[in-house]
């Protein structure tokens, strides 16, 4: 029998179609935040910092410039009705730290697991647009954006699904539009280094 944790992390998928007649409360994102700012950090330096963006023209901005989905060419990106309704700019402050190797992952896990457990879901770009972004905020040299979060309430299904092979692990949606997204077997990703010989 699967643990919480266990189906809440395989529940935990990259969306990219939601339901943008459904709002999200800033305070659920503050709250998520709050959780989040607690994860380990190396050195408990903590440079990372939180832009919340819920302004309805902004996010459309934002969702105009992101690259939804590489792997399917022919589709660009959510329509009208399909669109995410926040977005989380993930900041690094330099001043702080020049990167934030390990932190950006946990956190970012982190939040996606927050909002899976709420009943949203999240799409995480490198982020595209990063400069114009950073011009339109008149954001200061000292923070620069390391990832972009867009958050709504998932409006498709998300199939997860062993791998066939080593090359077919592309994501792909049927003729329903569920997305399925292939993972490498248990078997595939073990290594077991060969044993020095004994004389």
């Amino acid at each position: 029998m699967s643990s919480l944790i266990e189906t809440l992390i395989k529940k935990d998928r990259t969306y990219r179609r939601f339901d943008e007649s459904v709002a999200i409360d800033r305070l659920q994102i503050l709250r998520w935040l709050d959780v989040v700012r607690q994860t380990p950090s190396s050195r408990n330096v903590q440079p990372l910092k939180y832009i919340i963006i819920t302004d309805e023209a902004l996010c459309h901005e934002i969702t105009e410039l992101q690259h939804w989905a590489a792997m399917l060419p022919e589709w660009d990106g959510p329509a009208v009705g399909e669109r995410p309704r926040a977005y989380l700019l993930q900041l690094i402050d330099t001043d702080i730290a020049p990167a934030a190797r390990f932190d950006e992952g946990i956190q970012l896990q982190t939040l996606g697991l927050l909002a899976t457990d709420a009943g949203y879901g999240v799409c995480i770009f490198a982020g595209h647009g990063k400069g114009e972004i950073t011009r339109r905020l008149d954001l200061p040299t000292h923070l620069s954006i390391n990832a972009i979060v867009a958050i709504g309430k998932p409006a498709e299904e998300v199939i997860l699904e062993e791998a066939r092979s080593p090359e077919d692990v592309r994501y792909w949606r049927d003729e329903e539009g569920r997305h399925h997204v292939p993972k490498r077997p248990l078997s595939e990703i073990i290594i077991e280094p060969n044993k020095p010989s004994i004389f």
